[in-house]
């Protein structure tokens, strides 16, 4: 108390925030001059800011009538410089050092404490900095002089040389070529001293404008300095607590966070994971455990969370082989990241990464050697992949790392099915790019193998018997319906069917599901465009709803899944004009794993249900004339395209899809006058190519119908 009545208070000041120009001011804090003298009355010839880095650099002019200048000097460090012949690049076309540069340089990287402060009239104004720099005379002049002084030792040598100059001998040039470069390569090269310096002086400069201390635009600009409004409604910050003014004034040190060990990049704690969202934190967790089963996942995640939500994100992340997770290829290996052993890009390694999930979707067991011959991938690539999800037994190979977990499949029979539609999509792709056969194993009835085990021969023979006489009905009534077909094309007119030869042997009938792999009859007038197109309904059928081989279409139908799969249909047909049955049956696939589980699709689609949906929505069978040694399956080889979707191309479509019925391959010069012939107008290369584009692919020089091309 007795200090403070010694000390009393003898003025009371307002004080303002300012913050028009919070987020502009700098303080430039310029070299000791002479008091007598300020920086302001030195001309100021030019400014230029890098905004990026917070780097200024300022032109000022010297006096080179001061007393004090040493003229001689200046000459000489100018002839240094410019050399004897002054030009408009010149640094000095005065011949004489009469400006100097100064190049600015951050003080501290943290501003937050420092303000500009005006007093007038008894208030004390306050704008807080946005940075601190510290400008230093540049000596960029010097290694200009240096350069020039080796341009004029080089020219000196090579003019002595020129003198005796022979011709020099042939040296032999090696050519190397640099390996890709490696993620890790790549950081390391982003993150060095060089790589920075250079994107640093690839920052291109602005430049700036420069007023005086008296200059009516400072004056101007001066009067943001002050508090435009001291009604106090600008001010709320400065009316704070004790206990937060004083937090204020004195903040908590950083520098003790900054002493704190950093854990690793790829180490996360269970604390700061429960933190972020649930699909970041199921993408975490599966990228650095690989394998893990559902229930495990749960008891990681908490009791709170919802296990619908965790099978909804766990199946964006990862796929189902033998009832547990295997997190996806695409989430290890990014689009752009390459084998830090082989450097092959991404997109091979998921591909042999697949087919290793793939295998174990088939066995228990996986041999390393038939993955490398297949895949034909490195060992190291290999063994990555199999470390992810196995572990090695000698003398036997590589056995999937977890038991079979049969309580979640019995569980969840929905996702299930979903995932069994993708892994069939899957295999269809590596079937295609590695040339693999297809598996005859019986499939099991819920769609997902469970634990391998061994079938003999007379099990085989056993089951394809007990199937056959299963199907002995069915084949009787198709066998009869057949004969009725043939006997009434006999007596109407115009009327094509496509005959398949009858298989008199059992063995082929007790592999053959009834309905499935049938071809439908043609029942559409034989002339003009239609007479060599099977499978086409006239519109008057369609329309009316007749039947069609015996059978409704599932099109004319009033029921929602007719309904569902036409509408799907028709989408897919709108967006690819021609489609083989297996292509549309992988899309179709595709479309049930993106359906919400419990979707009226998944209660059964067979591929007669779906081959006459597509012909009951206005698309026509192409009869390709596939070569006798054409390696394409029965699906492949029977080809779809819609016949008319409404704009202007598609009489264009018909005339080449006509084409393609007499022909496997054609060339463009005859798909070009054909076009011509029956169009009766000479059509551009736009709208040919826009024909080829939606129906067409080219290999070899050669045309081929979507699908339907054997590399």
């Amino acid at each position: 108390m007795a200090n403070e009545e010694d000390d009393p208070v003898v003025q009371e000041i307002d004080v303002y925030l300012a913050k028009s120009l919070a987020e502009k001011l700098y303080l430039f804090q310029y070299p000791v001059r002479p008091a007598s003298m300020t920086y302001d009355d030195i001309p100021h010839l030019s400014a230029k800011i890098k905004p990026k880095q917070q780097k200024v650099e300022l032109e000022m002019a010297i006096d080179t009538l001061n007393p004090n200048y040493c003229r001689s000097k200046g000459e000489q460090i100018a002839l240094n410089v410019d050399g004897a012949c002054a030009d408009e690049t010149s640094t000095y076309s005065s011949k004489l050092m009469d400006k100097q540069t100064f190049v600015s340089s951050q003080t501290t990287s943290n501003t937050s404490r420092y303000a500009a402060a005006l007093y007038r009239q008894g208030e004390l104004h306050l704008t807080p900095l946005h940075g601190i720099l510290q400008l230093r005379p540049s000596f960029s002049y010097l290694d200009k002089a240096d350069a020039k002084h080796r341009e004029r030792e080089a020219a000196n040598e090579a003019g002595d040389s020129s003198q005796d100059e022979a011709e020099e001998d042939v040296k032999q040039i090696t050519v190397r070529f640099s390996r890709p470069e490696s993620e890790q390569a790549r950081q390391r090269r982003v993150q060095s001293y060089e790589f920075l310096q250079k994107k640093h002086a690839e920052e291109p400069w602005v430049h700036l404008h420069y007023y005086g201390l008296r200059d009516s635009r400072s004056e101007h600009e001066r009067q943001y300095l002050l508090c435009q409004g001291c009604s106090g409604v600008e001010n709320t910050e400065l009316v704070k607590s004790p206990s937060e003014y004083l937090m204020m004034l004195m903040p908590p040190s950083q520098e003790e966070e900054k002493d704190k060990p950093v854990a690793p990049s790829n180490i996360l704690s269970m604390a700061q994971l429960r933190t972020l969202p649930l699909a970041d934190q199921i993408k975490i967790l599966m990228k650095n455990v690989k394998v893990m089963p559902f229930a495990n996942l749960m008891s990681l995640l908490g009791p709170s969370i919802d296990s619908v939500a965790v099978l909804r994100g766990i199946q964006k992340v990862a796929m189902l082989v033998q009832g547990n997770w295997v997190v996806k290829s695409d989430i290890l290996y990014p689009k752009d990241s390459s084998s830090p052993h082989s450097g092959v890009p991404a997109e091979v390694l998921c591909r042999g990464r697949d087919f290793v999930m793939w295998k174990f979707t088939q066995s228990r067991w996986v041999v390393r050697k038939e993955v490398a011959t297949v895949t034909k991938l490195s060992a190291e690539d290999v063994k990555d992949f199999l470390e992810h999800m196995a572990v090695v037994k000698i003398n036997k190979g590589w056995e999937f790392i977890l038991p079979y977990d049969g309580e979640f499949i019995k569980k969840h029979p929905d996702v299930v099915q979903r995932q069994h539609m993708l892994w069939t999509g899957i295999q269809a792709k590596l079937e295609k790019v590695y040339n693999l056969v297809k598996e005859t194993m019986p499939k099991k009835p819920d769609g997902q193998s469970g634990p391998a085990g061994l079938v003999s021969g007379d099990q085989r023979v056993q089951v394809a018997k007990s199937k056959a006489q299963q199907n002995h009905a069915l084949l009787e009534r198709e066998l009869q319906r057949r004969k009725e077909q043939i006997r009434a094309s006999s007596v109407l007119p115009g009327i094509r069917i496509k005959e398949e030869p009858m298989s008199e042997e059992g063995e082929e009938e007790e592999e053959r599901e009834v309905g499935e792999d049938e071809e439908p009859m043609d029942t559409s007038p034989s002339r003009g465009l239609h007479n060599r197109l099977a499978n086409g309904l006239p519109a008057g059928r369609a329309a009316g709803g007749d039947s069609f081989n015996g059978h409704p279409p599932p099109g004319c139908a009033n029921t929602p899944v007719a309904q569902e799969l036409r509408a799907f249909v028709e989408a897919t047909f709108q967006r690819q004009f021609v489609l083989t049955l297996s292509e549309l049956k992988r899309l179709f696939n595709l479309h049930l794993a993106s359906l919400p589980p419990g979707h009226m699709l998944f209660s059964g689609i067979s591929d007669r249900m779906l081959q006459d949906t597509v012909l009951a929505a206005g698309c026509k069978q192409i009869l390709v004339p596939f070569p006798p040694q054409t390696a394409a399956s029965p699906d492949e080889q029977k080809v779809f395209a819609l016949w008319e979707s409404g704009d202007i191309s598609d009489q264009h479509r018909q005339v080449l899809l006509e084409i393609f019925s007499k022909n496997y391959r054609v060339r463009r010069n005859m798909i070009q006058s054909r076009l011509t012939q029956e169009c009766g107008e000479d059509l551009s290369k736009q709208e040919v190519d826009k024909v080829l584009k939606d129906c067409c692919v080219s290999y070899g020089g050669m045309w081929y119908l979507k699908g339907t091309v054997q590399s």
